[in-house]
């Protein structure tokens, strides 16, 4: 039964149809959830609250992967907030599609630009993404008879064109780093079929950015507006962290 009388007064059929779960909720989850409680919350504490009286605010958008290692709120330490994220396989960015399917990353993209008024929509890459690999290897196995992480991924074929595919001879991991910087650009292209995005960005109300980071050193690339090259994001890393390897970087 609930503490609270108002759910437990519903209607029986909502009761029967409530989702069964498992009894071993993640320990790892609690223990996190405590140390926030402990360390966290309490610092932030009037940060919340006015979040939860004045709503969220964000003024940046950030389409990413949904890889563990890749959190944009780690990678741009970003308070609560601050980020409007959106995180699929691969950071894919579908054509516009005003038809009868459902759009999880064209709704959130709605809810984004038209509702919250973002003024950035960054679409950040990575290495050794998963869902990358998974296109560019033409040996790769279904996870499951319905191939959803193919069906997925088959929204790179256009990064795959701009990159001018794989090369004869060329090693997967290099052709997959390639292929990771193609499909931030692909999918800033893709970003700007939309008719909201569009027109806000010609009224210069929204920018669009690309970024790419590489997990291994911590660096984080920008796609450059003069050059059209990705370009480290800070000019001055520091001395502990060993600058990327250029070779695979630049498309």
């Amino acid at each position: 039964m609930s503490n609270d009388p108002a759910l437990n007064d519903a209607p029986a059929i909502a009761r029967v149809a409530r989702p069964q779960v498992s009894p071993h909720f993640p320990e790892r989850l609690i223990d996190g959830y405590k140390a926030f409680l402990d360390e966290r919350f309490p610092r932030e504490q009037a940060r919340f609250e006015q979040l939860a009286a004045e709503g969220q605010k964000p003024r940046i958008m950030v389409i990413g992967c949904c890889d563990s290692r890749v959190s944009p709120e780690v990678i741009f330490d970003a308070a609560p907030g601050e980020l409007f994220v959106m995180r699929n396989v691969g950071n894919l960015v579908p054509p516009y599609s005003p038809d009868e399917g459902l759009h999880g990353v064209s709704a959130a993209l709605e809810f984004a630009v038209q509702a919250l008024k973002v003024e950035h929509i960054v679409v950040v890459g990575h290495a050794r993404c998963g869902g990358i690999r998974a296109f560019a290897d033409d040996g790769a196995e279904p996870l499951s008879p319905g191939d959803f992480i193919g069906k997925w991924v088959s929204l790179l074929s256009g990064a795959a064109a701009r990159a001018g595919g794989r090369g004869q001879g060329e090693a997967l991991p290099v052709y997959v780093e390639r292929l990771a910087l193609a499909s931030v650009e692909q999918s800033l292209v893709n970003l700007r079929a939309f008719p909201c995005v569009r027109t806000l960005e010609e009224r210069g109300k929204l920018g669009l950015h690309g970024a790419y980071f590489d997990i291994a050193t911590g660096v984080l690339m920008r796609l450059d507006a003069a050059t059209q090259r990705f370009v480290p994001a800070v000019a001055a890393m520091p001395q502990r962290i060993r600058m990327i390897r250029a070779v695979g970087v630049e498309p």
